[in-house]
Order: C-alpha cells, then structure tokens, then sequence
C-alpha cells in the first residue's frame, strides 16, 4: 500500500466525526495516558508495602467489586443527571480518591480506598458510551466506538510502560500522576463537552412512552439480557489473557519476561490494526462479526494448550486478539441499537456490570481449574465456551433493527401495529437475539482495557 494510500485511509477513517466526539476522544486518551496505579498496584502492595500476595489479590477484588456496584449506579446517573455532570463527578472523585490511596498505610485503609477508586473510576464508562451515542450519528458509531476502544490501547501500551519507570523513581509519584491527569479529563469535560442526554420526548420512542427507562426495565429486557450474558461469556474468556495466560505460562516454566513479549503483542496489534480492521467491518453484518469474534476468542486461548515456546504463545495472543478488535467496536454500536434513546445510560451501565463481574469471576476460575485439573483444560473450556457464546449469538440475532432506528422504552405502551417501528414489531424471540448485537466494545476495554 503505497503512503498516498495510507493517508487516505487514515483521513477517511477519522473525517466526518463532530468536534465534541474529538474532545471525549481526548479525554480518553488522557486517562489511559495516567492510567498506572493498576499496572503496578500489586508490585506496590508486595515489593513496597510487604504485604502478602494474598492480600494484594484481596485488594484488587475489592477493587473490581467497586467497579461492579458503579456500572449500574453510572448508568443510572447518566439518565437522571446527565451525561457532563457524572462524567465530573466520577473523574473528579476518581482523582481524589487515587490521590488518596497514595498516602493510605493501613491495609483495611487500603483496602477500603481501592474499593472506592473502583466505584469511581468504572462510573464515567456509560456515561462516556451513552454520550458517544448522543452525539454520533448512527451509520458513524461503530467507527466512533472503534476510535475510542483504540485510544484506550495506545494509552494503555504507553502508561505500561511508564509505570515500570515510575515506580522505580516513586510509587507515590504515580498515584499523584494518575491522579492529575485524570483531574485534567474533567477539566476537559468541564470546558468543552456540553450535555448530550437527549430532552424529553426526542427520539423514535412510542407515542405516549415514558421518558424515563427505570433499571427494572432493563433488566426485563430478555434479548437485551441475553446479549449481556454472552457479553459475560466472551468476557471471561478474553480475561484469561491477564489471570489465567501468565499463571499458565509460569507453571510451564517460562519467566514474566517471557510472558511480557507473548501479552505486548496484543497492544502492538490493537494500536497497528485497529483502524484498519474498523474500515473492513464498518458496514457488514454485526450477527457474522460476533459469531466469528467469539470463535477467535474461543479458540485462540484454546490453541494455547499445545504452545511450547514463546513464538508460539504470541502466534496464539494474535488470534483472540483479532478476536478482541472485531468483538470491541461491535458489541457497543449494538447496545445502542437496541437501546432506547432515554436509556442509553442504564443499558451501558448493565453491559459493562457483565465485564466487571467477568474480572471478579475470571480470577478464581482460572486459579481453581489451573490448580485442580491443569492449564490444558482451563484452554479447552475458553475454546467450549467460546463456541457456546458464538451459537448464541447466532441463535439471538436472526433479526435486528435497522441502524438508526431506536427501539421503544421496555416499560412503554405497546404502539398500535399500524404505527409501530421496525425495532418494535420484532417478536420476543428475535428480540432477545437482536440485543446481543448492541453489547459494548469494551469494553472494555474488550478484555483488560475495556474503558
């Protein structure tokens, strides 16, 4: 491809967005940039502070389980209050708490403040999902949410690499670092993104329905629920490249060294491909993309059982890592799809719980399955499940509203037949698979860096 080529394919890849998105754009990349206290938080605790590498694993759940109570709480206040003000309230609350963590000795103090660093910090995602939705119009989302799951990575891959020097200098350093750069999203926030949160009565919702999506609803929404759930499947299985991978990996004898080269090579691809790979699924058919996501995913672990070197292990990281580039962008223009204009808060808070609880779940099944049976099984259930989200998937989305159509509030009134939308016409069953499609990218980071 010749550079004329390459810059064409970077202008189209990034022309046509509005100047709001480029500012959360930003904003994300940022924190990503600061993003070091969870890149070194179990050095801190065991090498720094001496604790047990029991404890360290302790406090890293209580952070996760933080992050599991504020991907609802997020959604909610995202509807209610608006998209700008929680996006101030948890980047500003996530600065002071990371700055305080800092300075904490005592490990029940510890523990309770990282506990409220994971509230904090997993609070803005939906608001930054629905906000994106707000914002971007439809046939441009997936492109949107692509952009931004690629600015994550490239924040992620270059704080990683600052923490270790970081630490080195002071660890103290890093909290505040975390903390002030983080403090400059909301600053960013703050002056340049006005509120998005559609007003009352906008959209393409039923006549007469209720402006408010309460979270009951949500969680009455069977396709959309079914979605999660595969979300929650494809998400322990991408979880492995973080818990179960480097524990594998030392069993078989091989140094964290080695583990670093096989895991850098999911970033390097994510940061050199992501773009590209966007432009190739942009307009095709998200049923196909998260079946054969799933299937990479799935499959990619599962060809980790015969890995006997660290060419290998990296052969296999670029497998489920395609995986992870095409399951990303995907899954978040498909749970706006399928949500309605007013709920676009609550959707995202309940997809992102199902990574949140996939962090807390990933940890113990690997370990125990590891201990218990051995690393081969642990890569062929990643390879089982993986295969049962991509049936799912296929099962579910027979069919899906079109791009642009907003489905009606669940808690609404049915529409007389004559007027209904396409979104709601669509009987129970289809419903439950269509929602599938509307999961989050990631994510998700997807895997480790769903965002």
């Amino acid at each position: 491809m010749s550079v004329t080529s390459l810059r064409r394919a970077a202008r189209e890849s990034v022309s046509g967005l509005p100047r709001e998105f480029w500012w959360l754009w930003t904003s994300t990349l940022v924190n990503r940039l600061g993003a070091f206290v969870a890149t070194f938080m179990a050095l801190y605790l065991t090498l720094d502070r001496g604790y047990s590498a029991s404890y360290a694993g302790l406090v890293a759940s209580l952070h996760g389980l933080g992050g599991v109570v504020s991907s609802l709480g997020g959604g909610v206040m995202a509807d209610r209050l608006g998209r700008r003000p929680t996006l101030l309230v948890a980047q500003s609350a996530t600065a002071g708490s990371v700055a305080l963590l800092g300075f904490m000795t005592h490990p029940v103090a510890i523990a309770a403040v990282a506990f409220l660093v994971g509230m904090a910090s997993n609070a803005s995602r939906p608001a930054v999902q629905a906000m994106m939705a707000d914002i971007v119009r439809p046939e441009d989302r997936v492109r949107a949410f692509s952009l931004n799951y690629w600015a994550i990575n490239l924040g992620f891959a270059v704080s990683s690499m600052a923490a270790g020097f970081i630490a080195e200098f002071s660890y103290l350093a890093g909290f505040l670092i975390e903390a002030a750069m983080t403090l400059i999203c909301a600053v960013v926030v703050f002056l340049k993104l006005p509120e998005s949160r559609p007003a009352a009565g906008h959209g393409s919702e039923a006549p007469g329905a209720d402006a408010s999506v309460g979270l009951a609803a949500v969680l009455r929404d069977r396709r959309f629920m079914s979605v999660v759930g595969l979300s929650f499947l494809v998400a322990l299985v991408f979880q492995q490249g973080s818990v179960g991978l480097p524990v594998a990996m030392g069993r078989a004898g091989f140094t964290p060294a080695d583990y670093g080269v096989a895991v850098a090579v999911n970033g390097v691809l994510i940061v050199a491909l992501q773009l590209p790979v966007t432009r190739l699924i942009e307009h095709r058919d998200p049923k196909r993309l998260l079946v054969v996501s799933s299937l990479l995913a799935g499959y990619g672990f599962g060809l980790t059982a015969f890995a006997g070197s660290v060419g290998v292990y990296a052969l296999t990281v670029c497998v489920w890592t395609l995986g992870e580039m095409i399951n990303a962008p995907t899954q978040t223009g498909l749970v706006v799809r399928l949500s309605p204009v007013h709920g676009r808060g609550r959707y995202q808070g309940v997809y992102s719980l199902s990574w949140s609880l996939a962090a807390l779940v990933a940890p113990l099944m690997s370990g125990a399955v590891i201990d218990r049976l051995g690393a081969a099984w642990l890569w062929a259930m990643c390879a089982a499940v993986g295969t049962v989200a991509a049936v799912g998937y296929g099962a579910l989305m027979r069919r899906l509203p079109e791009e642009g159509d907003t489905p009606p509030s669940p808690a609404a009134p049915a529409a007389p037949a004559a007027s209904a939308s396409p979104a709601a016409s669509v009987a129970p069953a289809a419903s439950a698979v269509s929602a599938a499609s509307a999961a989050p990218a990631v994510s998700a980071g997807a895997g480790t860096h769903a965002g």
